[in-house]
């Protein structure tokens, strides 16, 4: 079990209940480490492992013959490899739509009133308002890109704020319409959202779907929320965005370059990411460290979900949540 922090290997135990045996890994899974696997039947990776061509061939080598992933996504993973080698992945495919939906609320809300900004000023005994203003969420229009579990969820909840949610989806959900959401062209969302959510997976197709010509497509001052997979976003391009004023709050949950810093303290070293630096120089950006699922509920649903994908693997047979 690679990248695993406390909370996942208490979740995972329990779980578990002796059926596996199990052993935790802080460290990620590259190249250099993934010979700790070697002799084991399958490994259990997260979302900023590294799945590519020479580590699944390592993997092979050392026996590895299934990968179950700990998250929903599997862009990570070179999957045209790992059938060549004939090693099975299986996902996660929900856990907790609700927890990355509602923490993409939050951020929206303490973007949009300030709450970062007045919580540090109260605890310095500034009781001052100015420059804390925000605006009424009602009767805005709200853009979801990708109206699967979660963003149909996150369109759910912004239906009930009052808001007019307008989506893009390849594949419409009934359910969002019947609720209010009304699908429109992906050029349309751009040009006519006062805030745009990003809930779609990461392919060729959605890479740096934020990008320059799109955020200059927008409405000036725009928020933007991205609590899905980092590289949907350019993030020069929103930066130059940001110092224009184009777009006025940039909401995030996760970073195209994350790998090397999220889930780690790194308090004490100099983080060499200039990007991210100049990202957090923004009064008007907030960033979370991938902790969008991070609920009770939803790491006792990944852990049971891996648990029961590793138990199918052993067995043998059709695999439920097996990627192809």
């Amino acid at each position: 079990m690679f990248s695993t922090k406390p909370y996942d290997e208490e979740s995972l135990r329990a779980a578990n209940n002796g059926m596996h045996e199990l052993v935790f890994l802080e460290t990620r899974l590259s190249v250099d480490t993934a010979a700790l696997a070697n002799g084991a039947d399958a490994i259990c990776a997260f979302v900023n492992d590294d799945l590519g061509a020479e580590v699944l061939s390592r993997l092979s080598s050392g026996g590895v013959r299934a990968i179950a992933l700990r998250s929903t996504g599997f862009n990570h993973v070179d999957l045209d490899q790992a059938k060549a080698l004939g090693i099975s992945v299986v996902r996660v495919p929900a856990y907790s739509p609700h927890a990355v939906a509602e923490h993409t609320v939050a951020l929206l809300l303490a973007l949009n009133r300030k709450l970062h900004r007045a919580y540090n000023r109260v605890r310095e005994n500034n009781f001052a308002l100015p420059g804390l203003l925000g605006f009424d969420v009602y009767g805005r229009t709200v853009g979801v890109i990708g109206t699967g579990a979660i963003g149909a969820v996150f369109a759910n909840i912004m239906i009930g704020f009052g808001c007019n949610v307008i989506a893009v989806d390849p594949y419409p959900s009934d359910v969002c319409v019947n609720a209010g959401v009304t699908y429109v062209t992906r050029d349309e969302l751009f040009q006519r959202s006062e805030i745009v959510s990003l809930h779609c997976p990461l392919n060729d197709t959605t890479r740096h779907i934020i990008d320059e010509a799109s955020l200059s497509a927008m409405k000036a001052g725009v928020m933007i929320l991205n609590t899905s997979r980092g590289a949907l976003v350019d993030t020069v391009a929103v930066i130059d965005a940001l110092k224009s004023g184009q777009v006025g709050y940039l909401g995030l949950d996760v970073y195209e370059e994350e790998g090397p810093l999220f889930f780690q303290d790194l308090s004490n070293t100099v983080v060499g990411d200039d990007v991210f630096s100049r990202l957090l120089t923004f009064p008007n950006v907030l960033i979370t460290a991938h902790q969008g699922f991070f609920t009770a509920e939803a790491l006792a649903n990944i852990a049971a979900t891996t648990i029961a994908n590793l138990t199918e693997v052993t067995v043998g047979g059709h695999l439920t949540h097996e990627v192809r």
